[in-house]
């Protein structure tokens, strides 16, 4: 790939700059080229398995009974995941809108959660009841007498800080006989630590399906969706969940989320979406599913641009001097790029940035603010197509040091070295 020279608006040293690290990358997008064709093989034989035909794409209305288009996709994604069953509704409005109803699906009064990748997503807490507070968050799982207890392990077998005979012990440590669901959180979130590869997930189950084989692992699957070659649910995970604004929706899917695993799971999630009774029989949609069928299709070509750009930001911003996260050259289980700022003036010219060189919303201004759910206050960029789309180019981070930016996404990697361009010039030029 060649940059023009002449008709960039950045500087010259910006544009050498990242076309050499475009050079250093021709293995790394060599791999990704890789991974970008066997998952979209995957997902055609899956529309050939499935017999999706135009049909499948038709509205339905009212109670959705017989909604031919809904029960395609969700066999889809079932063959796509390698689960038994699927859930896939365009009901949910978030990852963590997902992830609350598998919980609540999941859990009854007196159960134990145990999380095995420590404190989950700032926005989950809430939903778990997790809070320096006394008091209980209203409709959490804590205020319906769920409790919750949380081991950081599987982080620290990720890391190689711990073997797998010491990460078993850890385990069986913190299981109880109240124990009725595993929680693990594929992606970082606000933390430090590294994503939770394929492999680490298979070792955990493997574990857990043979000591405790009635408890199920639960993975949140976001920003993971085809970063692999194979899913959570094909490696012995009971359930996995995500948003269809994320990977699997391929920058198409307007709203939604996806439930894929043992069918004995998805129809208690089907059951805590709807009402018992209804499980997964009910559910319209007035406008079609073409949007959402479309996107699945393209998202092993969509998730491998934001790899590739991901690496790109990673490598571009490591050679200005900024500690980033996973580094350029290595392999990514996730689309999220930590790119660590060191100070809120660099924070805000980043988020700013990006915004500014956005399709949508560019003329906007991003600042902090107290967005619900989170603990501090969060400055965000994404001036996308679908509102919150982190598929699609955006950043965000917490305002608190080290000031660490979290890249995700980009429908195109140009578009991605576009604006880590122009953050380079803007930063430098003191623009903010």
């Amino acid at each position: 790939m060649r940059i023009d020279y002449e008709s960039l608006d950045v500087t010259k040293e910006t544009r050498q700059l990242a076309q050499e690290c475009i050079g250093n990358l021709r293995e790394i997008w060599d791999n990704v080229d890789s991974l970008i064709f066997r998952n979209q093989v995957k997902v055609l034989d899956a529309f050939v398995d499935c017999n999706i035909s135009s049909t499948h794409l038709w509205p339905s209305t009212g109670y959705g009974y017989q909604d031919t288009g809904r029960e395609g996709l969700e066999s889809l994604f079932a063959n796509i995941f390698g689960a038994e069953a699927a859930l896939v509704r365009l009901a949910w409005t978030s990852g963590t809108h997902v992830l609350k109803t598998v919980l609540f699906g999941l859990l009854r009064p007196g159960d134990d959660l145990l999380s095995i990748t420590g404190v989950p997503y700032e926005t989950l807490r809430p939903v778990i009841g997790i809070s320096d507070s006394q008091e209980v968050e209203p409709g959490s799982l804590r205020d319906f007498g769920i409790n919750y207890k949380e081991s950081p392990c599987l982080i620290h077998y990720e890391m190689g800080s711990i073997d797998e005979q010491t990460l078993e012990r850890e385990i069986e440590k913190n299981i109880s006989e109240k124990t009725s669901a595993i929680f693990i959180q594929r992606s970082r979130g606000y933390s430090h630590r590294k994503t939770i590869s394929i492999e680490s997930i298979e070792k955990v189950a493997g574990i857990v399906n043979q000591r405790w084989p009635w408890i199920p692992i639960l993975v949140d699957n976001c920003y993971c969706e085809f970063t692999d070659v194979v899913e959570p649910t094909s490696v012995g995970v009971a359930v996995a969940a995500g948003s269809l604004i994320k990977n699997p929706g391929g920058g198409l899917a307007p709203t939604g989320g996806y439930v894929v695993g043992k069918s004995k799971y998805i129809d208690r999630v089907a059951e805590a979406l709807y009402a018992p009774g209804l499980g997964k029989d009910a559910g319209s949609n007035p406008y079609g599913y073409k949007d959402v069928y479309q996107g699945v299709f393209l998202a092993p070509k969509v998730v491998g641009e934001s790899l590739k750009g991901a690496s790109f930001a990673s490598a571009f911003f490591q050679s200005l001097g900024f500690q980033t996260d996973p580094g350029p050259f290595e392999k990514r289980e996730d689309i999220v790029q930590e790119i660590i700022l060191e100070t809120p003036d660099n924070l805000k010219c980043f988020a700013q940035t990006i915004q500014a060189f956005s399709p949508i919303d560019s003329f906007a201004t991003p600042e902090p603010w107290e967005m619900p759910g989170y603990s501090c206050p969060v400055i965000m960029a994404a001036g996308t197509f679908v509102q919150g789309s982190s598929i699609e180019l955006s950043s965000d981070g917490p305002f608190r040091p080290p000031y660490s930016v979290y890249l995700q996404g980009g429908l195109t990697k140009e578009h991605v070295i576009y604006a880590c361009m122009k953050v380079k010039d803007r930063l430098e030029q003191k623009t903010y």
